[in-house]
């Protein structure tokens, strides 16, 4: 089983609002998930993102892989650098 840290779309029609969760790569985007580590909402004046930052480190020790999107949202928030260290050693 592979897991992904990626975004479920959740809000109304033309007003999206993300959650940032953990889930198997095979199940559905807004499907069954393992666990929610934040939320994303991207038409706000300035993008609004909530991590449970230790969650999400923990996550990526495991070996959990996070989507393009997410790993962009990672890095503005300063957490990408963890990954980047586990992955080497």
């Amino acid at each position: 089983m592979s897991v992904k840290i990626r975004l479920a779309r959740t809000g109304r029609k033309k007003v999206p609002l993300y959650r940032i969760v953990i889930a198997n790569s095979e199940a559905p985007r807004d499907g069954r998930f393992i666990e929610m580590v934040g939320t994303y909402q991207p038409l706000k004046s300035e993008p609004v993102v909530t991590l449970k930052e230790d969650r999400i480190k923990d996550w990526l020790k495991k070996g959990a892989v996070p989507t393009e999107t997410v790993s962009n949202i990672l890095k503005k928030s300063g957490i990408n650098k963890l990954k980047e260290k586990v992955q080497s050693s």
